[in-house]
């Protein structure tokens, strides 16, 4: 599958997930190209993933004014946008039109379809402004996989657990044969 995916990564305990992620899409054949909000290098190592994809994996802060064109150069070339995992704050600034971040300017300036995959406690997905930002980006015709059900990191069992690599790979898959 000759592809070219985003992965943006915001700042979740599920990040760990990321490396596995990029393992699956890498062994398709798809060329990844990572992107981590500031705050989710807290929770993933950027070296991993560069190692991984074999491209940097930068933020904001790393690149000047010409740099920042090549970035969006790539949002114009991805066949999909996948954040996983996304959290309640990235999916509010993306249904405001909000580009604090790399990832949130990526998001806004792609001219292909976005799948993301949700990571959070279950009161923050069930909250009705989440609802509510979740209803307006469905509309506007972005995907959704996820979350799944299950123990969560706060030590709560419920809705908000990262879908599974499985789901989120076939869902990529789907989209990306649909486009």
């Amino acid at each position: 599958m000759n592809k070219n995916i985003i992965l943006g990564i915001s700042a979740s305990i599920a990040a760990y997930k990321a490396p596995e992620i990029v393992r699956n899409f890498v062994g398709s054949g798809v060329s990844i190209q990572a992107i981590l909000t500031p705050k989710a290098t807290d929770f993933i190592g950027r070296s991993t993933l560069e190692a991984l994809t074999g491209n940097v994996a930068p933020t904001f802060k790393d690149i000047g004014g010409h740099d920042y064109l090549k970035y969006i150069k790539l949002a114009k070339k991805a066949d999909l946008i996948v954040i996983a995992p996304a959290t309640a704050n990235i999916i509010a600034h993306i249904a405001h039109g909000l580009a604090s971040d790399l990832l949130e300017t990526l998001v806004l300036a792609r001219g292909c379809p976005l799948l993301i995959a949700p990571a959070m406690n279950e009161n923050m997905w069930n909250n009705d402004i989440t609802q509510e930002n979740v209803k307006k980006l469905k509309s506007l015709g972005v995907d959704f996989v996820g979350p799944a059900k299950g123990d969560l990191a706060c030590g709560d069992e419920g809705t908000g657990r990262l879908a599974s690599i499985e789901d989120i790979i076939a869902a990529a898959k789907k989209i990306i044969e649909n486009k």
